[in-house]
């Protein structure tokens, strides 16, 4: 049975796991491509490529992640009622207080980032401390410091990276199949290798965007909204908070495939759909089952 220390061993375990795999996930393409140009170079470069991406996804995904939402750093000067609730919470939780960071959204959402404790981050919309009431958004930020003590935000940020390395990559050699499709004429075998290289590496970047999205496993969110409602002692805050996320239908100008997994609700508004098929793709378990889960523990 699954407990929150076990919890944060495993994801710890995930990231590294994951960014093993994309490195020989990488290496594979670039030896694959290599052998098809007749190029030792595309090895190197996928190899050279794929060993810094992924040193720099562990230190700087959280500054990458947060030039893609456009979320601002704030000082408590420029927000003292939400530093104070971040401040309680984190001392009632024995976290270190977290940087804090805004960002210029109408929709209300979060996502927490960072390493470890000691280098973690929470970032919330403008939206977000707009539209829920103080009880609203204590749930919500507990909820944000449970990943950081989970552990979970490690993962979820070195995810965003390496999502798009596989996506640059795929689109790299795509484009560099079509140009050796039409100008190697002597070797029509070689041709066609390029060209069946050419879809798979079509297909790579969504495919494997999906499959590490769904290693994110849904049960952190359960896992977080539980943490969380033990923090507050007040499972209704949260429930309430999601309720009005998910009704919630204003877009998110800086909304990402890559880092919608990161989100406390997807940011993709309108967009969702709830059939059996479309729920084994989801980042996020449907809200209705979290509110009804939290219902639970308020009883």
């Amino acid at each position: 049975m699954a407990t929150l220390y076990t919890q944060r061993d495993s994801n710890v375990q995930k990231t590294w796991l994951l960014m093993s795999v994309f490195l020989v996930l990488i290496v594979g393409v670039g030896w694959i491509f290599s052998r098809a140009y007749g190029s030792p170079g595309i090895l190197w470069f996928a190899v050279l490529f794929s060993s810094i991406t992924s040193i720099a996804s562990y230190w700087y995904s959280d500054k990458i992640v947060f030039a893609i939402t456009r979320a601002q750093p704030i000082k408590e000067q420029d927000n003292r009622e939400l530093f104070h609730l971040v401040e309680n919470l984190c001392i009632a939780s024995g976290l270190p207080l977290p940087k804090i960071y805004i960002m210029p959204e109408s929709q209300p959402n979060a996502f927490a980032t960072g390493r470890n404790q000691n280098h973690a981050a929470i970032a919330v919309t403008a939206g977000l401390l707009q539209k829920l009431g103080k009880p609203e958004l204590e749930g919500v930020i507990a909820h944000e410091l449970s990943h950081i003590k989970n552990k979970d935000t490690l993962l979820q940020t070195v995810v965003v990276v390496l999502v798009g390395i596989v996506a640059i990559l795929a689109d790299l050699f795509l484009r560099m199949s079509w140009r050796g499709r039409s100008s190697d004429n002597e070797n029509n075998s070689t041709g066609a290798i390029v060209a069946v290289l050419a879809l798979v590496a079509a297909i790579l970047a969504p495919v494997a965007a999906t499959l590490i999205q769904l290693a994110i496993s849904r049960k952190r969110e359960f896992l977080a909204d539980a943490s969380g409602a033990l923090m507050t002692r007040y499972p209704e805050g949260l429930a309430r908070a999601l309720a009005k996320i998910s009704a919630d239908t204003s877009p998110m100008r800086a909304a990402n495939s890559s880092t919608a997994h990161l989100f406390i609700a997807s940011p993709f508004k309108g967009k969702q759909q709830t059939s059996w098929f479309a729920k084994l793709f989801m980042t996020h378990p449907p809200v209705e089952e979290r509110i009804k889960a939290l219902n639970v523990l308020s009883v």
